[in-house]
């Protein structure tokens, strides 16, 4: 199978493998954390070759730099962050997000209750009127 047959969750597994490096290792784990925040939590792969997660709508993305993995929450201005873990993007009107660097610990505990925070906000949206 090519790259242009691969699979969203293929291509997420093949970017983990070739960044070889802590980048790879927080990627996987934050992937480990918010695939089970929901059974309904579906993979894409975006852009320049970003993994995306989304349920009904997009929940965030996950970008990698060369000193941070970012996990960017489309709507986290207005998500309640009782743990603080948004410490990047606070500025903007719609997004926030979570830089990870190499030796962080996760909150796996806070992470997954701001994942299902932006779950909640994506299902509570009215639908378009006709």
């Amino acid at each position: 199978m090519g790259p242009t047959e691969q699979t969203p969750s293929q291509r997420i597994d093949g970017r983990i493998a070739e960044l070889g490096d802590w980048r790879g290792e927080m990627l996987a784990r934050l992937r480990r954390v918010i695939l089970p925040a929901d059974p309904e939590v579906m993979e894409e792969w975006k852009w320049r070759g970003v993994p995306v997660w989304y349920r009904s709508g997009m929940i965030c993305t996950g970008d990698t730099y060369k000193s941070a993995v970012k996990a960017t929450f489309a709507k986290g201005a207005a998500l309640d962050d009782p743990a603080g873990l948004f410490n990047a993007s606070l500025d903007g009107n719609q997004r926030r997000a979570i830089d990870f660097h190499e030796g962080d610990t996760v909150d796996e505990a806070a992470l997954t209750a701001l994942v299902r925070a932006a779950i909640a906000l994506n299902l509570a949206k009215k639908p378009a009127r006709r």
